[in-house]
């Protein structure tokens, strides 16, 4: 199923589907949060490891731990879904990072500590990115904002979504982003005037 597809799903009737015990309906709710997973990831992956990882790797093992422990899921809203599902990934994180410097034990503070990270990060997604002054599109209002972002953020060509992941999420100077990226300041500036300009377009057609 195509991201477009999987774009006009509804998740709540999803999490319906898959509670009812559809594994289909909980493969496809899963892949409703796959962008925005792999964003959150790739934030923890640069800032804690400063290592060439996969993001899509710890997305796909999280997926696995949420499969096999779905009934454990007590929600019923995508709200209560993503909040799960970002507790999952920090689990999966801090087993990465104990095994990056060869520690054995458990860190429950690490767990704890990446988790509110992630939701940090969840957070700066919709605050950095949503226009000024501008209202939530239904379909925003609808689906958790993040993860709508995070989605329209992931079809973006691949220089427009660098120089935003950078810039917003990452948090760099345009001379930091410059040197990441290759390029002058002066033409990080105007690509991410027109990366911005595009993805609040693309939030504005979504209504």
């Amino acid at each position: 199923m195509g991201v477009s597809t999987l774009a006009g799903q509804d998740p709540e009737q999803l999490l319906r589907l898959a509670k009812a015990g559809s594994g289909p309906g909980l493969g496809q709710l899963l892949e409703l949060y796959r962008g925005y997973l792999g964003l959150l990831a790739r934030l923890q992956i640069n800032r804690r490891l400063q290592a060439r990882l996969d993001a899509s790797d710890l997305v796909q093992e999280t997926f696995l731990k949420a499969h096999r422990h779905f009934g454990q899921f007590r929600g019923t809203s995508e709200e209560e879904l993503v909040v799960w599902l970002r507790q999952i990934l920090a689990t999966t994180l801090a087993n990465l990072v104990r095994h990056h410097y060869g520690t054995q034990r458990r860190d429950l503070r690490l767990e704890r500590e990446l988790a509110a990270e992630l939701d940090q990060s969840s957070q700066m997604l919709d605050q950095r990115l949503e226009a000024p002054g501008s209202s939530p599109s239904q379909r925003v209002a609808r689906r958790e904002q993040a993860v709508v972002l995070a989605d329209m953020l992931g079809r973006l060509p691949e220089d427009y979504r660098e120089v935003v992941i950078l810039r917003h999420l990452e948090g760099l100077s345009f001379p930091q982003v410059a040197g990441r990226m290759g390029r002058t300041v002066d033409s990080v500036k105007k690509l991410w005037a027109r990366a911005l300009a595009q993805l609040r377009d693309s939030l504005g057609d979504s209504s």
